[in-house]
């Protein structure tokens, strides 16, 4: 083109730059002024049908005709107003189910801010709002809810129909609403780092800070800012088109301002103690109002949607709910949405809403399952975001519309390897201060069971102690109660150094009992409820008894005088005439006039703490337990099972058992545990109590958990929180039947002496039958070699005690405190001059690994002409057969000579042959198997659940017969016993 000739003017590449700059500042201004744009889109209506000071029941559409339509209820989270579900007006949530001839009703919590003591709020006013609101709507419409809940409101929406077991309840939907915490923690934060914060911040934080709206939305907002800001980077490009802007400004003012509210401090306090730290939506016991509850409670159908890009509420956290809740037949949907997407926006109406709508009209009317509906799956990822393909080219996508360059590529790796390095860092970091303490420990040093429980109200008052019957305890009332009990106590004339006994069953009341005693620095003699009293208050040096209301009439048969404590509000006293018998009860602690004597908590170390019996008739075992014994296998059980906070210990076993006071007991004090009673081994309350209670400990004694095994109430495969049992006694066969039908939960096996302070676990658990080793902090044991016929230890030529060696039969013994009575039995001078070690009563070999197999007592080990037989080995290999159900072995005297003896009982409908035990029994050397097994009908177990060799014994000798074989050592077979054989083998 020439410079001559003239340029072409064109208006239009003016005028429309000109347009669309007016159109942006004209917009702008609107959006200034008025927060957003003007827009001609209202909400749905509707109408308040229930106001209260928690809620109001919105009824959305009331003049809607039809009467006799599905219901839902639908339930926003804490921090969204309740316009959530009507934010696309008619193509949200009310707007399609309505259209679909289905009766929509909202409950709106209202702003923390104007509603009257709205800050106060925690998570338990909540969910009896939302109970509330369902008797409300069932009253009206005569039917059972839908009840759907987005994200939080999901969780309220499971802990309501758990609360009300499923009453009221067709079915349940929920939104992006995670249950499992350890599984998925909102952008694969560690489940360790998130469980420390949440403890700190709800400690030490939410007490003090209010969480207003404007931090909620910045929070938010801070947590996708690719997403953010992208939204407004969108809306800028567009700010001049307002027909392009209008259909998503009520969405778009949602989120930036109009949507968010404040969350009251108690509440999330609530939600960081109950569901980040200790997962119990998960494993069960969330507390609601003093009362336990376990999503095992809910049975009625779920559909929960999974977002696979929702960082949120991340899809394996959101599917822990097959898991949680295994009565119930719960399925998904998956949509490839982030957190608010699930609920509203273009996704939310062309896939969520219609599939809810096919939901309810599935179960309302029968016909076709919906497509998009599959049952969910057991097989749950647990190690983050499974959908990390997907989650990538939904990340890039949005990256590249909004022109922002921001990589997360390692964050999946990188939080994996957090995660398994700060969990296994936490769980060293509870061990330490407990070992360290445990070996600070001074024969002067004050420690108690009474100073620990003190300790654990003054640090968190308000925190679980026990549960029981459906009741939660906390740590202020159970210690103010204890001190109540104290000064009635000390109205009785109980004073420091005070034997006293406790004959109680398993019960709060008890364990105040107990802790009283040691809090006042009394002796606690605890004694096995139906047992013989008399013969054992006379043994221990008993002065006085504490008995509840069940156990009154045998206490008052010794002739001691009797303080009856406990038994429920409603509670009548039958006291036997002559008998002198004091009503702790009945004592006003504000009217006790406590004496000067009086110092909570002065047990030292060195004192005497507990006594236990255990044995009948002419043999009675007492262990005498000091403090420092007591402290000893509490903080050792502790650092062994690590408990800690996180964990609920269920006691099955018996508190007058070692297993149920240092093992159960102490350990959960120690740890600082929730401890769940047990009133009686009960296989179907078990069952209930193990998910509602949230348990993830069980203790155990003897054979106690055949009872709930052969009562089948935990199928294989049957979802569970128990991780751990610990206990003592099980036999080998018991111990694997355990293992295979609670998996993946393992068992801790313990050994504690009764003299001195061995302490023996097996905490792998990976040698079935084994004793473990000596737990760290406590005595220092060795064995050495021992000849039981002549009951004398052996000693090298240097005349100092030879040690054994590996997988040799010994003596086992522990080092001896200074402050031990060498002349109660201990011993001096066995490996160099001077050397103090108290001798265990029982008999052990060790391993090649270092591995302690308990083989026998002293006193019974069966003397036989071949030479010494040891019974725990031949009834651990009698018990891992699968047909025999309980078993004892024994010494049975027939003429001049001693036979190695066992007697079975056979399992409901099995068999056990000659040839069954002929291959056990190949396990043991030829001179360790017994001379004569027998069956039994049954073997009678004492109050611990030991089956008793003395009521064998009691029964007579075997007789020959089908059922008795007897051990011919030529064919090293087991055959069947003849009356010939039989006039031989006894003559």
């Amino acid at each position: 083109m020439s410079g001559s000739e003239a340029v072409k003017f064109n208006t239009r590449s003016v005028v429309g730059p000109m347009q669309r700059l007016v159109a942006t500042a004209q917009n702008g201004l609107e959006v200034i002024r008025f927060g957003g744009l003007v827009h001609e889109i209202e909400s749905s209506p509707y109408e308040i049908a229930e106001r209260k000071r928690m809620y109001r029941l919105r009824h959305y559409f009331p003049d809607a005709e039809g009467t006799d339509r599905p219901v839902v209820l639908l339930v926003p989270p804490i921090m969204v107003t309740a316009e959530i579900w009507d934010v696309n007006a008619a193509d949200g949530a009310v707007g399609i189910l309505q259209a679909a001839g289905i009766d929509c009703w909202v409950v709106d919590f209202g702003s923390p801010t104007t509603e009257e003591g709205g800050w106060d709020r925690d998570l338990a006013d909540h969910v009896l709002a939302v109970s509330s609101a369902i008797d409300t709507v069932n009253e009206l419409t005569g039917r059972g809810v839908h009840l759907m809940g987005y994200s939080q409101g999901g969780m309220f929406a499971y802990q309501t129909a758990a609360y009300r077991h499923g009453s009221g309840v067709e079915s349940i939907v929920t939104f992006g609403s995670p249950v499992d915490a350890v599984a998925g923690i909102p952008f694969g934060i560690p489940y360790g780092v998130a469980s420390g914060a949440a403890e700190f911040l709800a400690d030490h934080v939410l007490n003090r800070l209010p969480i207003t709206d404007s931090m909620v939305r910045l929070g938010f907002q801070a947590l996708d800012p690719v997403k953010t800001a992208k939204a407004r980077i969108d809306f800028l490009r567009q700010l001049h088109d307002r027909e392009a802007l209008l259909p998503k400004e009520r969405q778009r003012r949602f989120l930036e301002a109009d949507g968010w509210l404040g969350y009251p401090g108690p509440a999330l306090t609530d939600l960081l103690r109950q569901f980040i730290k200790h997962n119990r939506m998960m494993l069960g016991g969330f507390v609601i109002r003093d009362q336990p509850i376990s999503l095992a409670d809910l049975k009625c159908p779920i559909l929960a949607f999974v977002g696979e890009v929702d960082d949120i509420g991340q899809p394996a956290a959101v599917r822990g709910i097959v898991r949680a809740a295994p009565n119930a037949d719960v399925y998904e949907a998956s949509v490839v949405a982030g957190h608010f997407g699930l609920v509203s926006g273009s996704t939310a109406t062309k896939y969520t809403w219609p599939v809810v709508r096919d939901w309810v009209n599935w179960l309302s009317q029968g016909g076709e399952q919906p497509a998009q509906v599959v049952p969910m799956s057991q097989e749950v990822a647990r190690k983050g975001p499974s959908t990390g393909l997907t989650r990538a080219v939904h990340a890039v996508g949005s990256l590249a519309e909004a022109g922002a360059g921001l990589s997360k590529t390692i964050e999946g790796v990188a939080s994996q390897t957090l995660r398994g390095t700060v969990e296994l860092t936490g769980e060293a970091a509870r061990a330490l201060p407990r070992l360290t303490r445990l070996g600070m420990i001074q024969p002067h040093t004050r420690i108690s069971l009474g100073r620990l429980l003190s300790e654990q109200a003054r640090r968190g008052p308000e925190r679980e102690a026990f549960l029981f019957e459906d009741r939660v305890h906390t740590h202020f009332a159970v210690n103010q109660r204890i001190d109540n009990v104290v000064r009635g106590l000390i109205t009785a004339g109980v004073r420091p150094a005070t034997r006293v006994g406790v004959v109680m069953e398993t019960r709060p009341s008890a364990m105040v009992a107990i802790a009283a005693l040691s809090r006042l620095g009394a002796v606690a003699v605890l004694l096995a409820p139906k047992s013989e009293l008399t013969k054992v208050v006379e043994l221990t040096g008993t002065k006085l008894l504490i008995a509840d209301p069940e156990n009154l009439k045998d206490a008052a048969a010794t002739g001691s005088r009797v303080l009856v404590l406990g038994g429920g509000d409603a509670r009548a006293l039958d006291i036997p005439a002559g008998c002198d018998v004091t009503d702790l009860e009945q004592i006003d602690p504000a009217q006790v006039a406590v004496p000067a004597w009086y110092q909570p908590n002065p047990g030292l170390a060195r004192e005497l703490a507990f006594i236990l019996v255990t044995g009948t008739g002419d043999r009675f075992d007492i262990k005498y337990v000091t403090n420092h014994r007591w402290a000893l296998s509490a903080f050792g059980t502790a650092s062994a099972a690590d408990l800690g906070r996180k964990d609920t210990v269920y006691c099955l076993a018996p508190l007058h058992h070692s297993s149920g006071l240092l093992v159960s007991l102490g350990g959960a004090v120690a740890g600082g545990s929730r401890i769940a009673l047990a009133r009686s081994l009960d296989p179907a309350q078990f069952a209930a109590e193990v998910h509602r209670y949230g348990v993830t400990v069980v203790t155990y004694t003897w054979t106690m958990l055949r009872d709930i095994l052969d009562a089948d109430t935990f199928p294989n495969g049957h979802p569970h929180p128990i991780r751990l049992f610990i206990g003592s006694g099980m036999p080998a066969g018991l111990w694997r039947r355990t293992q295979d039908r609670f998996a993946p939960a393992r068992v801790l096996e313990f050994y504690a002496s009764i003299e001195g302070d061995v302490v023996l676990a097996n905490v792998s658990g990976a040698k079935i039958g084994s004793k473990g080793r000596p737990v760290p902090g406590t005595a220092k044991v060795e064995l050495i070699a021992y000849d039981p016929i002549s009951d004398e230890i052996q000693v090298a030529d240097n005349g100092f005690a030879r040690r054994c060696a590996d997988n040799e039969v010994g003596l086992l013994i522990g080092t001896a405190s200074d402050t031990v009575d060498l002349s109660a039995g201990g011993l001096r001078g066995v490996f160099t001059p001077g050397d103090a070690w108290m001798p265990t009563e029982n008999l052990f070999r060790r391993d090649s690994d270092g591995d302690y197999w308990l083989m026998d007592r002293r006193d019974t080990v069966i003397h036989t002409p071949r030479g010494p037989v040891y019974t725990k080995p031949i009834v651990d290999v009698l018990n891992d057969i699968t047909a025999v159900d309980l078993e004892v072995a024994y010494g049975l005297p027939a003429g001049n000579r001693t036979l190695a003896v066992a007697a079975v009982s056979v399992r409901a409908d099995m068999r056990l042959t000659p040839k069954d035990v002929t291959e056990a029994l190949r396990d043991l050397p030829p001179d360790q198997r017994p001379d004569l097994i027998y069956v039994v009908d049954d073997i009678p177990r004492s109050s611990t659940f030991r089956p008793s060799t003395k009521a064998v014994q009691a029964a007579g000798r075997p007789e020959p017969g089908e059922l008795t074989w007897w051990y011919n050592r030529e064919t090293e077979n087991y055959e069947v016993l003849t009356e010939e054989l039989a006039t031989r083998l006894f003559a």
